[in-house]
């Protein structure tokens, strides 16, 4: 008895941490990366995803010709970078999305923000990601270097704990 009491914890254990672990990471413009090239429409991409509190944003660029500044609402629109919240130059930057809310980011080179090189990430609580997700476009298929994670990924790990519980509790069947 103490065997299953043991093994039902161990198992609920396992499906609450698989429930906490489960932040996606997303890479800004997907296989185009961080670009003022005009092939990427960042408010399109941004619309097609469901940030969570706990996502990372990986924006991937060449530091020679781009950076990455966090900005505040005003400066996103005004493609203002001269006061950045934070500003990022390594041309592989990875940024946790911390907490919910906006977070705006654009290129500070000159002429790039205005060309389209900016994006407002809209992130919601932690919570909410059992909400339904947004059916999928054309452009949020083509772009397979993002991950997100929604309800049946949630369900699959429940579900998977809950066998390992089944097998592990000794039962014949």
């Amino acid at each position: 008895m103490a065997l299953k009491k043991n093994t039902l914890a161990i198992s609920f254990l396992m499906m609450a941490l698989c429930g906490v672990s489960m932040a996606a990471v997303y890479n800004a413009g997907d296989s185009a990366g961080w670009t003022s090239m005009g092939q990427v429409d960042y408010k399109e991409w941004a619309a097609n995803k469901n940030f969570h509190v706990g996502d990372t944003l990986v924006f991937n660029y060449n530091n020679q010709f781009h950076n990455v500044k966090q900005v505040t609402q005003q400066g996103f629109e005004s493609c203002n970078a001269t006061s950045p919240i934070a500003t990022y130059t390594n041309g592989s930057d990875a940024v946790m999305l911390e907490k919910h809310g906006h977070f705006y980011f654009i290129c500070g080179y000159p002429g790039h923000c205005q060309a389209g090189q900016k994006i407002d990430i809209s992130v919601v609580p932690a919570t909410s990601n059992l909400s339904p997700a947004r059916p999928p476009t054309q452009s949020s298929l083509s772009g397979a270097s993002s991950l997100s994670l929604s309800v049946p990924s949630i369900l699959l790990s429940w579900a998977f704990g809950a066998l390992i519980a089944f097998f592990l509790s000794g039962s014949p069947y």
